[in-house]
């Protein structure tokens, strides 16, 4: 459709969501402007150069369970860099040591009990405790707010930190007793109600997905899709304006025009320069309800904290004991554990061939995640180290959870990556807020928001929940301006 004066919109927030959002919009024939404070387009979907090497440094993978993403990555032409990980398989690092990862369920929830990997990990009277899932009425545990509470109440403790809570907080930082049950496992509460057991639940999640690997990545890394989407909108003409801070939004009460109030990150000096007839909000969470939380009403303003700050360290080593992949893809490390201060590990030259094929044989690349929420059994916490520091601790337990020897003259470069806020904090009650705050901004003309905070964690449901809500936005817009 042909632009016009009115179908101008600012996308606040260049992460991934802010950029699909753009290009749902720019599809639909309005003049786009993306504003980023930083300098990086893509928010977590990065990249760096380690060793001469072009690595992630931060998301590496995407989920399988939908077509959505590998639809998108072919609608930019990676398609033909689609590429599955090997399949070694992940671990667990618990105190009794390392185990390899059951292969059936969902986020550690067990699909069956017969599972030999779930019997290793799991003594006799945790499994029969496990067990009593299934003789269960499904209303144990339905009303549950949490993950955790959930999980505790049908299956145990044992499964609950044994297999779960590594799991889920590699994944989401946070420990599955704070974490907001519909947001990190939507469709689970459903799942018990209709299959009568949280195993057998979890069992038709994991039945339901694709067949083959769980996750999918690209050759050359998950950072070449910010680089598609950005180059796409290039092509589309969307203005993308990097390294300006926005401090407020104000909205003209004739006109219904928003107008962003930025300052430069630079220098500091204000400026009223960028004004649109709708808004996209794609920041996270604090960042968006300051910006939105004078036009709505307090009471569906919600109070939710930012993501906790987490540190990757990215090691490259010369071990040639590391060419059998002795603990598969990486390990997934259980907070009960006091050998090791990493709560994960992901072994990418085992992980992925072409990571593997670039670095050449002997030469490793290992990735170490540091920053557990609410851990106040260290005095000090990792992220609050130097990176020299981080880069001495990360050497120390890559060889603690690898089972191999590894030196600082083994060391050929190493790198610290830190996010703040990158990953949510989803904790109970979450879904309830963000649903309230959604429906008090669909009652203002001209805004929506949309990201991570708002979708759930990953690029599958950021994809989906972006899709869906730009597109209701644009139609509503045009519909509005139909009628008048």
């Amino acid at each position: 459709m042909p632009q016009s004066p009115e179908h101008t919109a600012i996308v606040l927030g260049g992460g991934v969501s802010g950029l699909l959002a753009a290009r749902v919009l720019a599809q639909d024939g309005f003049k786009v402007t993306v504003v980023e404070k930083n300098q990086h387009l893509g928010g977590a979907v990065a990249s760096h150069e380690l060793a001469q090497l072009v690595l992630d440094s931060g998301a590496e993978s995407f989920a399988t369970r939908s077509p959505i993403v590998s639809n998108l990555l072919e609608d930019l032409g990676l398609k033909d860099k689609i590429v599955l990980p090997n399949s070694g398989g992940s671990w667990l690092y618990l105190p009794g040591g390392a185990y390899p990862a059951p292969s059936t369920g969902f986020m550690g929830i067990p699909g069956s009990f017969e599972d030999p990997a779930v019997q290793q990990v799991l003594n006799f009277a945790g499994i029969q405790r496990a067990k009593l899932d299934k003789l269960l009425p499904a209303s144990v545990g339905a009303h549950a707010k949490t993950l955790g509470e959930l999980v505790r109440v049908r299956m145990g403790s044992q499964v609950l930190n044994n297999l779960v809570a590594p799991v889920v907080t590699g994944v989401h930082t946070m420990h599955p007793d704070v974490l907001d049950l519909d947001t990190v496992a939507p469709g689970l509460r459903q799942g018990l109600r209709t299959h009568g057991s949280l195993a057998a639940a979890a069992a038709a999640i994991r039945c339901a997905a694709p067949a083959g690997s769980a996750v999918a990545g690209i050759e050359g890394g998950m950072n070449q899709l910010s680089e598609a989407l950005v180059a796409d909108l290039q092509r589309m003409r969307v203005r993308m304006v990097t390294g300006f801070d926005v401090i407020a939004v104000d909205r003209d009460p004739a006109s219904g025009d928003w107008t962003l109030i930025q300052r430069r990150s630079d220098t500091s000096e204000r400026t009223v320069a960028l004004s649109a007839t709708n808004l996209v909000v794609a920041t996270d969470a604090p960042t968006a309800t300051r910006i939105l939380g004078s036009h709505l009403p307090a009471s569906a303003v919600p109070s939710v904290k930012s993501g906790p700050e987490v540190a990757l360290v990215s090691l490259v080593v010369d071990q040639p004991s590391l060419d059998a992949a002795p603990r598969g893809t990486g390990l997934l490390v259980s907070d009960q554990v006091t050998t090791v201060r990493a709560k994960a590990l992901t072994h990418a030259s085992a992980k992925w061939q072409w990571i593997a094929d670039r670095a050449g044989a002997g030469r490793h690349i290992v990735r170490l995640s540091y920053g557990r929420t609410g851990d106040t059994s260290q005095p000090i916490r990792e992220v609050d180290l130097t990176d020299d520091q981080l880069v001495t601790l990360g050497l120390r337990d890559a060889a603690k959870l690898l089972g191999v020897s590894l030196t600082p003259q083994q060391l050929v470069a190493a790198d610290v990556v830190r996010w703040q806020g990158a990953i949510p904090a989803p904790r109970a009650g979450h879904q309830e807020k963000t649903e309230k705050f959604r429906d008090a901004l669909g009652q203002l003309e001209g805004v929506t928001a949309v990201g991570a905070w708002l979708a759930g964690t990953g690029l599958v449901a950021v994809t989906k929940d972006t899709y869906a809500t730009i597109a209701e936005f644009s139609a509503n817009v045009r519909q509005n301006m139909a009628c008048n």
